[in-house]
């Protein structure tokens, strides 16, 4: 079983927590975390743009001139797609892009991509995130402290507005809760920090 130090906001070591192994220690599996990664974007489209084809503009078919005679190029309609306010050729309609995963498969993904984060050493563990002023300045402070460059994550047990408020300023850091999270966010984000209820609160849920 894994485990992990947990620090306080100051990067400063408090103890540790132990890591449940079906969560934390699973296989790498890249093609099923593309398969979530795609569907959960597809599932997002909306799918309802839609613009007329010929047929259903308005207006009539009648022939706007003479075949012949006439020195222009035939032609049998200004409904044709070359006309000002004629149709479209190959119209987009509305279509649902939605995509199934079954649950084992989600599953699977999110702890694989959870396991391989801590493979990396990426995931962070902190006593309790509770910034004390409420201001951005004590996040900034906080990242600083861990050396947090890159795009990171917090990952709390509820949903705290004061944290997001705090953090809404600083670039490349966002605000999520434990139910929430999901594979997209685990795999774009270089660093995880969860506090420490959320990683408990994680592993009760998943149990």
């Amino acid at each position: 079983m894994a485990k992990l130090k947990v620090y306080n906001m100051q990067a400063e070591e408090v103890g540790s927590i132990s890591l449940n192994e079906d969560i934390f220690e699973v296989e790498y599996n890249e093609p099923v975390i593309h398969q979530a990664i795609v569907a959960a974007n597809a599932n997002a489209r909306q799918g309802t743009k839609s613009t007329l084809t010929r047929s259903e503009v308005r207006g009539h078919a009648k022939k706007p001139y003479a075949q012949k005679h006439t020195g222009n190029a035939r032609q049998g309609s200004t409904k044709g797609p070359h006309y000002r306010g004629g149709g479209v050729v190959f119209a987009p309609k509305p279509r649902d892009f939605s995509k199934k995963v079954n649950k084992q498969v989600k599953f699977l993904a999110f702890t694989s991509a959870l396991s391989q984060k801590l493979r990396q050493k990426e995931i962070t563990v902190v006593d309790e995130i509770k910034p004390e002023n409420n201001k951005t300045k004590d996040m900034a402070n906080f990242l600083k402290a861990f050396g947090f460059e890159k795009k990171s994550i917090i990952v709390v047990a509820e949903n705290n507005p004061d944290l997001i408020k705090s953090s809404a300023n600083i670039p490349n850091l966002s605000v999520s809760t434990v139910e929430l999270l999901n594979v997209e966010e685990i795999v774009s984000n270089k660093n995880l920090i969860f506090s420490k209820e959320a990683i408990i609160k994680l592993e009760e849920a998943r149990a």
